[in-house]
């Protein structure tokens, strides 16, 4: 029970607990004059005098006889009073009894929604940015989850095949993330069909949901925005883009790959990835709420599949070249087997660059308790701790934010609450310290830039030349 809430000037409650403990008092005060007058005026029969003597505590000295029937006489009345409420109240409110409870409610009803200390931006995929947004919902922010819809593995493949809609299922994994109580709906947008006999086999409810939505609706974007309002999501998710993307890649054995699915399972390493359409249009509500933000995040999630797909979007990147925001990338707190295998902290930023052609990156957020990765990343897994070297050769350009952001109990993932915390308090500093916006332009002379490994790629990362930053 948050009790500052309750103390809160304006509440409309504390007067009349004021009120009902004066009336008490004075219903006491009467009570106790007519037991006087009665004790003065009439004789005891001598066969209950004891009992009388024993009842009133005479035995017990003054004030403490005072003493010992008030405090128990507060605390049946304050107790009554509390359980008296939240008998009558509960069943009409179960639904939206929350964090904070009764007194959020009344706080909300008395004065409004608060207004958000920061607005985060969190760009990414897969499961990754559903654990960001899992811990980050029940802060005091307002949160925006732009999200890549390249997935064309399991259910959503097959539904972008039959139906030609962008991939529902990472969009999915965020709105049931965001959703101000997983409960029964939330569980049935994640149940999955399990049957070989069936065409449904293998999809996922809120999957045949979304995709339902946009047929009905006529767009994927008003698809998102109606699921978003059933499940009553605490923030908005958007796609980096509505268009039927398809993320392709040059594997380090000079193979080109398409498809997410069939890139991570080639195992052969990925020197770069590329979208099909080349040009795909940004969805401009996402581009809005870059250039709004306060903090945006990159990550967490799979570096090649789920984060970079996002910025290969050109106006996502343009809207982060030109954002306010402080830009932070959350580093994995392990490898990814097919994507990052070896992977050190520093090799996650040159992915980035190789793309981008730039760093539109201020701060780098990475793990610094590697003692649940010692002792619970099994060897057969065939992933690692993602190790804190090799960044001297971005000092002076990015921030490096040790914290301990891993979850103890899986080290292969983020904890969602560590991590929400670390990033708010970020928000919080960008927004009392605002910095100047910080440009990344391409080389002027030919829009590119090295790759880091002395071979020129283009500033854009998709094949066609940037326009250098005016």
């Amino acid at each position: 029970m948050n009790y500052r809430i309750w103390l809160r000037p304006g509440m409309r409650v504390k007067r009349w607990i004021l009120i009902l403990f004066a009336g008490v008092l004075l219903t006491s005060l009467s009570t106790a004059m007519a037991l006087a007058w009665l004790y003065r005026n009439y004789t005891v029969p001598d066969q209950f005098s004891e009992i009388v003597y024993y009842g009133t505590l005479q035995f017990i000295p003054h004030p403490y006889r005072e003493i010992l029937v008030v405090v128990p006489g507060i605390l049946l009345v304050a107790g009554g009073i509390y359980k008296l409420s939240r008998s009558i109240t509960a069943p009409l409110m179960e639904t939206r009894l929350g964090e904070g409870g009764l007194a959020k409610i009344i706080e909300t009803h008395r004065f409004g929604q608060p207004e958000p200390l920061a607005h985060i931006v969190a760009i990414g995929g897969g499961t990754g940015l559903s654990t960001l947004l899992r811990g980050i919902k029940h802060e005091p922010v307002k949160i925006t989850a732009i999200v890549t819809a390249g997935d064309d593995g399991g259910s959503s493949g097959r539904l972008r095949t039959e139906f030609n809609v962008p991939a529902p299922g990472d969009i999915r994994n965020c709105l049931v993330a965001l959703a101000d109580s997983e409960t029964l709906l939330s569980d049935l947008f994640q149940y999955r069909f399990d049957s070989e006999d069936s065409g449904l086999d293998g999809h996922s409810f809120g999957n045949l949901f979304i995709t339902a939505l946009t047929k009905v609706s006529g767009s994927f974007e008003q698809a998102i925005i109606e699921s978003g309002r059933v499940l009553n999501i605490r923030g908005a998710v958007y796609p980096s883009s509505i268009e039927n993307i398809v993320v392709g890649a040059e594997m380090a054995d000079g193979s080109v790959l398409r498809g997410e699915t069939t890139i991570v399972n080639a195992r052969t390493g990925i020197n770069r990835v590329f979208l099909d359409p080349p040009n795909a249009e940004a969805y401009l509500p996402a581009v809005k709420a870059i250039l709004e933000a306060d903090l945006v995040v990159l990550g967490p999630g799979s570096l090649y599949t789920s984060v970079i797909p996002n910025l290969l979007v050109e106006g996502i990147a343009h809207a982060l070249r030109h954002t306010p925001a402080e830009k932070v990338y959350v580093c994995n707190v392990a490898t990814q087997p097919g994507e990052t295998d070896g992977y050190d902290v520093a090799e996650h930023i040159r992915g980035i660059h190789r793309h981008l052609g730039d760093l539109p990156i201020d701060r780098v957020l990475v793990n610094s308790n590697l003692e649940p990765s010692t002792d619970g990343i099994k060897p057969e897994w065939g992933v690692s701790a993602v190790a804190f070297n090799g960044l001297d050769e971005f000092d002076g350009r990015l921030v490096v934010e040790p914290r301990d952001v891993v979850n103890p109990d899986f080290p292969l993932r983020h904890d969602p609450e560590k991590l929400a915390k670390v990033l708010v308090d970020l928000a919080r500093r960008t927004r009392m310290y605002p910095q100047p916006v910080r440009r990344y332009p391409a080389s002027a002379e030919t829009g590119m830039s090295s790759n880091g490994h002395g071979a020129p790629i283009p500033a854009n990362g998709r094949g066609s030349v940037a326009r250098p930053v005016k």
